[in-house]
């Protein structure tokens, strides 16, 4: 199996924990907490802010001083906007399930006292529809640069059947402003109905001897965690089989510019 890939734990609790230590980078954490009615978790670092994504169910969430009370609507993540809550670093938080629920905790690097706790509500999520045919999807704008952070950028994607995603080709890997970012990222996947499957490659350029430092090739299942620590990353889903995924993404500086591969570039013009 890939070393990129991020399989599930468990049916319960904490079943995806991706630190930067064990992905073998420096700003991107992520995890993913499956929690019973009435069931409580509760997190926080000094220097890490956070992003609490309830993917589905709902929860009672408190950051800090401030109690937000009980969150969220949706049972599915293919059924309408999210709930989140932004806790800045050094706030420590606790959610406590009403439902059944999926807690995404998104974390990255963060200055202490530096923003307050926020709840982000479903108005707040700016949504867009972004490529063509086979290649339309339907983007959610959870935490864009636009909005306050030190870090993070958060985004949910729901890619239709048969269709691509993150495609044409892009990478985020160099801190070469204005042209390009240097971003890590991650990608919680979900199938709608369970059983189907998706596909996703993380590749490089080739160097001067025509190899790729990076090239991996990976099937995705439902609840599956993919990691693009460089490189190209698109994404494809099988007809019949919407594919959602959860984007984090933290670099050294809080913005996303990308570079399209070259050889597929033609494809925006198509």
């Amino acid at each position: 199996m890939s070393k990129l890939l991020v399989k599930p734990s468990g049916d319960g609790g904490r079943i995806i924990d991706v630190t930067p230590a064990g992905a073998g980078w420096t700003y991107v954490g992520f995890a993913l907490h499956r929690l019973k009615p009435g069931e409580s978790v509760e997190g926080g670092e000094p220097d890490r802010e956070t992003c609490l994504v309830l993917v589905t169910g709902r929860a009672a969430i408190r950051a800090a001083d401030t109690d937000f009370g009980t969150l969220g609507r949706r049972m599915s993540p293919f059924d309408g906007k999210p709930v989140s809550v932004y806790a800045p670093a050094g706030a420590r938080w606790t959610a406590t399930a009403e439902t059944e629920v999926e807690l995404a905790v998104c974390t990255a690097p963060g200055t202490p006292g530096a923003r307050s706790p926020r709840l982000i509500g479903e108005d707040d999520n700016g949504q867009e529809v972004r490529g063509k045919g086979s290649n339309v999807r339907h983007v959610t704008n959870i935490l864009p640069e636009t909005a306050e952070a030190d870090a993070l950028l958060v985004v949910e994607v729901v890619t239709p059947g048969g269709n691509t995603s993150s495609y044409p080709p892009h990478k985020h890997d160099r801190d070469d402003l204005p042209r390009e970012s240097h971003l890590e990222e991650t990608y919680y996947h979900r199938l709608n109905p369970p059983q189907g499957f998706a596909f996703q490659r993380v590749y490089t350029d080739a160097g001067k001897d025509g190899r790729r430092e990076l090239d991996e090739a990976m099937a995705v299942e439902d609840g599956d965690v993919t990691l693009v620590p460089k490189g190209y990353h698109p994404c494809a889903t099988i007809h019949g089989y919407d594919l959602y995924y959860l984007n984090v993404m933290a670099g050294p500086k809080r913005t996303w510019r990308f570079h399209n591969a070259p050889e597929h570039e033609w494809l925006l013009k198509a």
